[in-house]
């Protein structure tokens, strides 16, 4: 007597999805769950943002005790601070990174990436439109020290450098990652994490900025990411294609001679029904 085939386990939400209509309740799961996590992302900015704003003592105290901590060894180094200057005001400036993201999103232009483009574009544009409104809202001045190294004009809370190496190095990391050898791939990591908290340092070191501004930047470009890369995601399983992990890219077909062939939006469907 033939044995009954056992049916593939399901997954509770796709369970649930799948009883009522489909392409409207996946699209409404996703939208969900994309808030969700983004809300949950950003939970860690808006705690900080609360303590800048209310003033907490212990905040105070810690970003009080750095800056002149930093500030004094500055005044004894003048040497470091020259090369915190090339850091902060040429390597790691705003403006070289987004001219790094800019060169990328033409050359994913040239490659006919037109979604990852768009990813890249809406991703840099947000980071700095946002950043700059946060830091209109709040309005919190930056740290006043003796014998200042370093100027820097506007307000001080999110840093937008902190907040900028954030998105433009996620960006690029997220891009080009599947261009880079598996063995390879630690060290773009790496650079990007000594990026973002090298940035951090300058800021702080130079007297520009509080340790709680840097942080605040730091936050904030990451819900921004996560928050556009939770769209893309949701793209990508509307048009059929397989999910991926960080560590593989964003989209690791970047590296087929044609990156976004046309879909069969039937044959898409079903995939997302198999699946």
């Amino acid at each position: 007597m033939a044995q009954p085939t056992e049916r593939p386990r399901r997954r509770p939400l796709r369970r649930l999805l799948s009883r009522h209509a489909g392409p409207d309740a996946t699209f409404a799961g996703r939208l969900v769950l994309g808030a969700t996590a983004t809300a949950v992302v950003s939970v860690p900015f808006a705690l900080a943002l609360v303590l800048v704003e209310s003033r907490w003592p212990p905040l105070r105290r810690l970003d009080r005790g750095t800056a002149e901590r930093l500030h004094a060894t500055a005044l004894d180094h003048p040497g470091w601070v020259r090369v915190l200057d090339v850091l902060t005001g040429f390597v790691w400036d705003p403006v070289t990174m987004r001219l790094l993201v800019a060169l990328l999103v033409v050359w994913l232009l040239r490659r006919r990436a037109w979604r990852l483009a768009a990813w890249a574009s809406v991703t840099a544009v947000a980071g700095g439109l946002i950043g700059l409104l946060t830091k209109v809202v709040v309005e919190r001045a930056r740290p006043h020290l003796p014998d200042p190294v370093a100027h820097a004009p506007g307000f001080s809370f999110p840093s937008g450098h902190a907040m900028t190496a954030t998105t433009s190095c996620a960006v690029l990391l997220l891009v080009l990652l599947p261009l880079v050898p598996r063995a390879w791939r630690p060290l773009p990591w790496a650079l990007a994490v000594v990026t973002v908290v090298g940035v951090g340092y300058t800021r702080v070191a130079l007297g520009v900025h509080w340790v709680s501004d840097v942080v605040g930047g730091w936050l904030l470009g990451l819900a921004v990411v996560t928050a556009t890369t939770l769209v893309f995601e949701a793209w990508r399983a509307d048009a059929g294609r397989p999910r991926t992990a960080v560590t593989e890219g964003l989209e690791p077909e970047i590296t087929a001679a044609d990156p976004e062939p046309p879909i069969d939006v039937r044959d898409a469907r079903t995939e997302e029904a198999k699946r």
